[in-house]
């Protein structure tokens, strides 16, 4: 049986104070639990809590209806991206609306040469035929993950 969601956020939270850029990623898809086991964290850390989408909704309305579809894109077409540049010098953990794919485990074919056990990994961003699709490798990246994966990727 798998921790938690909640605490295992709380456990690595140290790790990923130490590391380059101080992001952790609760990756999962959406109804996965993330929302709920970020209030918990938040409540237990009394650590902010903060809504991108909401915070960028009521920005956005200030702009002329024009100028929306010119800005948003700009502002959000690399998620992961803007996330490293403002977790530099401080930890944000963040909850990521995608998945960890292993593409030799999805094709039944796991590679015993690999020089780490993520390489190869990607995280995805959105589905796969979403415009706002997404996938990075996972380089620099803590991830925590409702399915167990847990721990320093890349």
């Amino acid at each position: 049986m798998t921790e938690p969601l909640a605490d295992q956020v709380l456990q690595k939270l140290g790790e990923a104070r130490a590391l380059y850029y101080r992001l952790l990623l609760v990756v999962a898809l959406a109804g996965s639990g993330k929302t709920s086991a970020l209030q918990a964290v938040s409540a237990l850390t009394s650590a902010p809590l903060l809504n991108v989408n909401l915070e960028l909704s009521r920005r956005m309305l200030d702009l002329p209806e024009r100028r929306r579809a010119l800005q948003l894109p700009r502002l959000l077409q690399d998620p992961l991206r803007l996330l490293q540049k403002i977790s530099r010098y401080k930890t944000i953990v963040a909850a990521w609306p995608g998945e960890v794919v292993d593409p030799d485990v999805a094709c039944g074919r796991e590679d015993t040469r690999r020089t780490t056990p993520d390489a190869g990994r990607y995280l995805t961003y959105a589905a796969a035929d979403h415009p706002e699709d997404r996938r990075y490798p996972i380089r620099d990246v803590l991830v925590v993950s409702p399915g167990g994966l847990s721990g320093r990727q890349g």
